[in-house]
């Protein structure tokens, strides 16, 4: 049994057959292949994998795109077709992988993870890579725009001539990934100023604490990817692969300058989302002590005026004040002395 039926046998499966996502089986993976050279461009979609493979030519470029991971018989025929270790394999299908990099003798295996927004929810897509000679494999979990920039710009043919390798779609593809972290920095850049400038200030409440400890999974959840993206991109360019040319290195050394960029953005935000934590828990422990001060302040004030009414609520036969026609006016006006010079006090020591 191989590395794939295994897979198959845990997701509860006979060999060969298609994995199940939930309860639905997903539709038919897509594939598609762009295929260029420095005078022709060739798009097909939708196409069988048996097909795409004949389309291969040394003298062209193929980006071959699988979206679509259920179906492990593809998984399996691609790697038979170009020689893909079993355990690159596994990699590809489990889709909860960290972001690495697998340098062989007759290609480079990626595993990256691209991040997109939907509404307030950050969503994380695992993309795995391979990149061989004259030709590029991409394994999504499902179909998605995230790559379509660069496809409609080889399909349009403005690609630079020095542009045409294989290596080139790889590097491209990482720049895509580093401008998603980008986007979403922006818009998690927009929360942070709005709850530093607003809510933190003016009206902190359980709904704002809910608010940046979302923000801060998010961001935890996007350092654990960029950080080994980084690592990635690094590796890459001190590699001696004969799969990466001269030229592609200039770019991954441009590209690992703005993953680096990126990194210390996402450190910066995690130390401001501690810091707003820190200034929410301060924020409310001042009101509390705000609340506290008032009915500390309350308090004391009625306490000499409780006194006085315990003093005379005492049923004792003979306390010369009961029988005063005037007593029970003037304990009122004592008690409200009392009260209006206690305030005055509190007032001159700034406890008011």
């Amino acid at each position: 049994m191989n590395i794939l039926d295994q897979y198959a046998k845990k997701a509860g499966l006979p060999p060969g057959e298609p994995v199940f996502t939930g309860t639905r089986q997903v539709d038919k993976p897509s594939i598609e292949v762009i295929q260029y050279s420095n005078t022709s461009v060739r798009y097909e979609e939708n196409i069988s994998l048996r097909q795409a493979f004949d389309m291969l030519s040394p003298s062209a470029v193929t980006w071959i795109n699988i979206a679509g991971l259920h179906d492990i018989s593809i998984i399996e025929e691609a790697g038979k077709k170009f020689a893909i270790h079993p355990l690159i394999l596994e990699d590809i299908v489990h889709l909860s992988q960290r972001p690495k990099i697998e340098e062989m003798d007759s290609y480079i295996f990626f595993v990256l993870r691209i991040f997109t927004k939907a509404g307030n929810e950050i969503t994380d897509e695992q993309i795995s890579i391979i990149l061989g000679e004259n030709v590029v494999i991409t394994f999504q979990e499902k179909p998605s725009d995230t790559l379509s920039p660069l496809k409609k710009r080889i399909k349009t043919n403005k690609l630079k001539k020095s542009d045409t390798g294989a290596d080139y779609i790889t590097c491209c593809i990482l720049d895509i990934l580093i401008d998603t972290y980008f986007v979403l920095m922006e818009e998690i850049e927009d929360h942070i100023e709005f709850f530093e400038n607003e809510e933190l200030l003016f009206s902190p409440s359980v709904e704002t604490l809910q608010e940046i400890q979302k923000l801060k999974k998010q961001i935890v959840a996007i350092r654990r990817s960029a950080w080994p993206v980084r690592e990635i991109i690094s590796t890459l360019s001190r590699s001696d692969s004969k799969l990466i040319s001269q030229q592609s290195r200039l770019f991954i050394r441009d590209i690992y300058g703005h993953s680096v960029h990126i990194v210390d953005i996402i450190e910066n935000y995690r130390e401001n989302l501690s810091g707003m934590l820190d200034i929410y828990l301060s924020s409310m422990s001042n009101r509390m002590n705000e609340v506290m001060k008032t009915l500390t302040i309350i308090a004391t004030i009625f306490m000499p005026l409780s006194f006085m009414a315990g003093i005379y609520g005492m049923n004792f036969k003979y306390m010369p004040e009961l029988n005063w026609r005037w007593g029970y006016f003037t304990l009122w006006g004592i008690m409200i002395i009392t009260a209006f010079l206690m305030v005055i006090f509190f007032k001159r020591k700034k406890w008011l």
